[in-house]
This record gives C-alpha cells, sequence and structure tokens, in this order.
C-alpha cells in the first residue's frame, strides 16, 4: 500500500503544510484536530461539544481512509486546562467507549488560538485486506 494523504478540507492544513491524516501501510495516522466545524468554520465555546465535534471529524477522516472508529488503536488528548479534563473524557468515553484504544490525556499551556481547548490525535489500523 502507498502513502495516501487526506484533507478534511480546513484551511489550516494548506496554510501550514500538514495533512489532516495520513495512510503508510496498514496504519492511519490523524493528526492533531481541534474542534472546528469545517464545514462552517465555527468552533464552539463548550469543550464538550468541541470534542464531538472533533470525533466527528475523525470519523470522516477515517472513512475516506477505509477504516472506520473502531479500528482506532491509540489516542492522545490535550487540554488547555485540568478542568476540561473530565468533560472531554466524559465525550471520549461515549465515542470510544467499546473501542478503548490506548490513550493518555495532557494538561498543555495553550493551543495555537486561545479558543481551542481540545485537541486530539489518532492513530488507527485499516482493515485486513
Amino acid at each position: 500500500m502507498t502513502r495516501r494523504l487526506i484533507s478534511s478540507g480546513s484551511p489550516f492544513e494548506t496554510a501550514f503544510g500538514y495533512s489532516r491524516a495520513v495512510v503508510d501501510g496498514d496504519l492511519v495516522f490523524v493528526a492533531g484536530t481541534t474542534g472546528y466545524d469545517y464545514a462552517t468554520m465555527t468552533l464552539p465555546d463548550d469543550v464538550a461539544e468541541q470534542a464531538r465535534n472533533i470525533f466527528k471529524t475523525v470519523a470522516s477522516v477515517l472513512r475516506e481512509a477505509g477504516t472506520d472508529m473502531s479500528r482506532i488503536v491509540r489516542a492522545q488528548y490535550f487540554v488547555t486546562s485540568p478542568a476540561y479534563c473530565e468533560p472531554v473524557l466524559k465525550v471520549c468515553g461515549e465515542v470510544l467507549g467499546s473501542v478503548r484504544p490506548a490513550a493518555g490525556i495532557y494538561v498543555i499551556q495553550g493551543l495555537l488560538k486561545p479558543e481551542m481547548k481540545v485537541e486530539i490525535e489518532i492513530t488507527a489500523r485499516m482493515p485486513a485486506r
């Protein structure tokens, strides 16, 4: 399988020189994704809603790659306040509760823009061929 780049249509991808995801072999690496609704380029204030938007983007990207959320093997969650851990992890439990990837949550000083409260990176496997 060859290396394949996947875009979500975000203007950040072209401007900042990255892909939303890269399929390489049987792995899909989804870049750090924030809570924008890329159809409207809006970002909700609520951190849980940002997390839900992230998982919508991730699900769409994984479908385009040829896999799905059930194939996620690793997740890294970055939040800008300890107070955001519980609401983000609750959404993660709702979305990935049966998948249970290896995961970590990290409280960081900030993201690219102050209104960004959570960013998630995902690694998933392609289905066996």
